[in-house]
């Protein structure tokens, strides 16, 4: 077999170019070095794709400039809720977990849910049974707080009052993930996320449900997504992307960019994804200003971009 791909997103629009700082992009960009290296460790070491997929998406949820674990934006209600979910390619075995709070890692829950029950996705008191039950870390509304998240959903809320509203693309497509194929061949996904700033108290996106947000399988493709999740729900996204490529003979290139141009952009599905295939050909489209991206190839040297270059 050909060896190892990874690659990571930290969301899509998240920031305008604009209104984006040298100290900022610096930060951004040494959060996504720290979060590809981690899960290139494992692959480097030979370990699976799921292995290397949780590892990277932890480092990002560990890391508050992104929404998701430490970063996740808070609801209308002044809460945070957050989603997270792992497919993986080998026989399309999924676990996810919605509307938690309290784990560090969300993403570990996800996999527990994968690994520890018959289930695929789990919410409510349940779910956090059984991140105590796996021995994950939690943390407290202190260890989760934000002053800019804060900020943010009070900015939003006053907006809302006053009869406007917040058209910010940051408001929508804060998600954080990663896809991977590990020397053996196997494919793996993992997404996590805060959802949407102001959202619905219980508003759930695509992040956690499989063939949406999140999707992985070895004879076609697995993909990690980030942007408008109602939309990415009602087209399907990442299941879509295995269609073309299953049914109309696409590439991997061909098939992504159909979905997230074609079928996601006309439709208010502003965002973008990352995917690789089963030959670890890797590609990382958005339609929106930007998105936080990395990803390498083994033999060659790591790729990290915010905005289209």
């Amino acid at each position: 077999m050909s060896g190892y791909s990874l690659a990571i997103h930290g969301g899509a629009g998240t920031i305008l170019k604009s209104k984006m700082t040298p100290e900022k992009e610096a930060a951004y960009r040494e959060g996504l070095s720290t979060a590809l290296e981690a899960g290139e460790a494992v692959l480097r070491k030979g370990g699976s794709a799921m292995d290397a997929v949780e590892a990277a998406v932890c480092a990002l949820e560990d890391e508050p400039l992104f929404n998701s674990g430490r970063g996740a934006v808070y609801t209308s209600a002044g809460a945070q809720e957050m989603d997270a979910c792992v497919m993986d390619g080998r026989d399309r075995s999924a676990g996810a977990v919605a509307g938690i709070f309290g784990p560090k890692n969300p993403i570990r829950l996800a996999r527990a849910v994968m690994e520890r029950t018959p289930h695929v996705l789990l919410i409510g008191p349940r779910a956090l049974e059984l991140a105590q039950e796996a021995g994950l870390e939690f943390g407290d509304r202190d260890y989760f707080f934000d002053q800019k998240r804060w900020d943010a959903l009070q900015k939003t809320m006053q907006m809302r009052e006053s009869g406007e509203e917040d058209d910010d693309p940051a408001r929508r497509h804060g998600t954080v993930g990663a896809v991977a194929r590990d020397r053996d061949g196997n494919l793996a996904a993992a997404t996590s996320t805060g959802g949407m700033t102001a959202k619905m108290p219980g508003r759930i996106g695509d992040t956690p449900i499989p063939g949406a947000g999140t999707f992985a399988d070895n004879a076609t493709c697995a993909v990690s997504a980030t942007g408008h999740g109602e939309v990415f729900i009602r087209y399907t996204a990442g299941a879509e992307i295995a269609a073309r490529m299953r049914h109309l003979g696409e590439t991997l290139e061909q098939a992504a960019r159909h979905v997230v141009m074609e079928d996601l952009a006309p439709n208010d599905g502003s965002g973008g994804l990352v995917a690789v295939d089963s030959e670890g050909n890797i590609t990382l489209p958005f339609n929106c200003e930007g998105m936080y991206r990395s990803s390498v190839r083994e033999g060659s040297d790591p790729e990290t971009a915010i905005y289209a270059e």
